[in-house]
């Protein structure tokens, strides 16, 4: 390090600094001393002599660093676990999505069809209408698509003691089987705020949710929530019995 200059107000050599910067500096209260440059803000400053303001009046010649240190990891962490609660409500609410849409397939007659296509009469005469299962038409999807976020104030939240990651499970069964409740948190602010990232995903996502659910496929919740969006994409190593 490079010798300090003479300090502000004429504080130098006479006023107690020795040759390699060492001596008592005064601060404003001549009671408070600090020897040497001030370690932490104060001396990567470059404010030799006699340092005005907060770092002087303290004279916190080590704590400065730490506590600094301290106030900065804390603040990185404030993002990230913003980000990953954030995360865990969109991965759960697409999941829970899928779910009461497969479940609400699933209710229909399997024989019950729809004509699509067009009615107008061809040259020929015939008509291009074709009849399809009612259950997985685009007419039935985007139907349900309008009403299922509702469904999420049957759910609850849940969290995994040692991974720290919020998952979202049923509260109330579909046929009234008994829950297993313990550590599932319910209440309004979940369901709200899970129902709202519900209609979101709804809305950005229909096309791939009427794509995916308009024929019978396996794993559409891993297929859709970690690997088409990237709402899930923190799941993506855990195998599919495990999503």
């Amino acid at each position: 390090m490079a010798r300090p200059g003479p300090g502000p107000e004429g504080f130098g050599e006479g006023d107690g600094l020795g040759p390699g910067g060492e001596g008592l500096h005064r601060g404003d209260s001549g009671a408070l001393r600090m020897r040497g440059w001030v370690p932490g803000i104060c001396g990567a400053l470059g404010m030799p002599g006699r340092v005005p303001g907060i770092c002087g009046a303290l004279g916190m010649r080590g704590r400065i660093p730490a506590l600094l240190g301290l106030a900065l990891a804390l603040a990185s962490l404030l993002p990230a676990a913003g980000a990953r609660r954030s995360q865990d409500l969109h991965c759960g609410a697409c999941r829970a999505l899928v779910d009461e849409l497969e479940w609400e397939i699933a209710q229909v007659d399997p024989r019950k069809t729809i004509q699509m296509g067009s009615f107008r009469i061809n040259p020929d005469g015939s008509q291009s209408v074709v009849e399809v299962p009612y259950a997985r038409s685009e007419a039935h999807l985007t139907e349900l698509l309008e009403r299922v976020c509702e469904k999420m104030k049957e759910y609850g939240e849940k969290l995994d003691p040692s991974t720290q990651r919020k998952s979202y499970v049923r509260v109330i069964s579909h046929d009234g089987t008994k829950m297993d409740l313990s550590g599932v948190k319910f209440d309004g602010d979940v369901t709200s705020s899970l129902k709202f990232a519900c209609e979101s995903i709804a809305e950005e996502y229909e096309d791939e949710l009427i794509e995916f659910l308009s024929h019978e496929a396996e794993n559409v919740k891993d297929r859709l929530c970690s690997k088409r969006t990237d709402l899930c994409d923190h799941a993506l190593h855990i195998p599919h019995d495990e999503l």
